[in-house]
C-alpha cells in the first residue's frame, strides 16, 4: 500500500491534470452530459468541489478532535450538487481549483499521528483519517473519466489501479453484486482475481480495463471473454 505521502504526491499531480483539462471549459461543455446518468459536467465538477470541502472537514476533525462531518446528510450532499451544477463554466472551474487547494492545505497541516485518528463518513462508516486522501484520489481519477473530456481509464496511475482493483473485486463479491462468476486475469501484470462464488468463465484484459468495467465506467468491450455475447453491466459500488 502506498504511503500517505505518496498518495498526496499523486493527488497533486492528478489534480493538476484535472485543472488543466477543465481550464478551457465552455458554457456548452459545462451543460453537456457527463458519463454519469442524469448528471451534466456541471454536476460532476460541483461534486468534486463539495467533496474536497467535505475532505477538509474530515481532516480538521482528525487534527483537532472536534467533530466535523463530511456532509450534514446524504440529502444535503445531493442538494448542494444540484444547486451548483448550473453555475457559469468559469465559476465551476474556479470552485474546483480553490477547493482542491484548500484540501491540499488541510492535508499539509496534518501531523504524522493525526492520520490514524478515526473519522466518521456521511453514511456512518468509520476509518482512519488517512483514508480521506486515498478516497479523494479515487474521486478525482474516476470523476475525471466521467467528465468525458478525453481522459480515460487507461490514464489512471498504475499504483492506484494496483491497490483499487482487488478491493473492488472483494466488495462486489462480499455484497453479492457481481453480475457473474468469473476468473479475471490481468494481461499486463498476470494477476488473477476470482469474482463471485464460482469460476464460470474467464475474462482477460489490462488491470485498468478490468477495473473500469467493474466500476461501471466501461461496457467491457475491450476485454476478452471465453463466452459469446457482451458482458453484463456491473452495479456501481463507487458512489457518485
Amino acid at each position: 500500500m502506498q504511503s500517505v505521502d505518496d498518495v498526496l504526491r499523486n493527488l497533486a499531480d492528478i489534480t493538476a491534470d484535472l485543472i488543466e483539462n477543465i481550464s478551457k471549459l465552455t458554457e456548452a461543455d459545462a451543460r453537456g452530459a457527463s458519463l454519469l446518468p442524469g448528471w451534466t459536467r456541471g454536476h460532476v465538477l460541483t461534486h468534486l468541489a463539495r467533496n474536497a470541502e467535505g475532505g477538509v472537514r474530515l481532516l480538521g476533525w482528525a487534527r483537532t478532535g472536534v467533530s466535523s462531518y463530511e456532509y450534514p446528510s446524504v440529502a444535503a450532499r445531493a442538494a448542494a450538487i444540484e444547486e451548483g451544477a448550473n453555475r457559469p463554466a468559469a465559476v465551476l472551474v474556479a470552485d474546483v481549483g480553490a477547493t482542491a487547494t484548500a484540501f491540499a492545505g488541510a492535508a499539509a497541516a496534518m501531523r504524522p499521528g493525526d492520520w490514524q485518528h478515526l473519522v466518521t463518513w456521511t453514511i456512518g462508516g468509520q476509518t482512519a483519517a488517512q483514508h480521506v486522501v486515498r478516497s479523494r484520489l479515487g474521486e478525482v481519477l474516476i470523476h475525471h473519466v466521467d467528465l468525458d473530456l478525453g481522459y480515460g481509464p487507461g490514464t489512471w496511475p498504475t499504483a492506484f489501479v494496483r491497490e483499487m482493483l482487488p478491493t473492488i473485486v472483494r466488495r462486489l463479491t462480499e455484497r453479492a453484486l457481481a453480475p457473474l462468476s468469473a476468473q479475471l486475469t490481468a494481461t499486463d501484470t498476470g494477476r488473477s482475481f476470482q469474482i463471485g462464488g464460482q469460476v464460470a468463465e474467464q475474462i482477460n484484459g489490462t488491470e485498468a480495463e478490468l477495473m473500469a468495467w467493474l466500476l461501471g465506467r466501461s461496457d467491457g468491450a475491450g476485454l476478452d471473454r471465453d463466452k459469446p455475447g457482451p458482458l453484463p453491466p456491473v452495479p456501481s459500488i463507487y458512489y457518485t
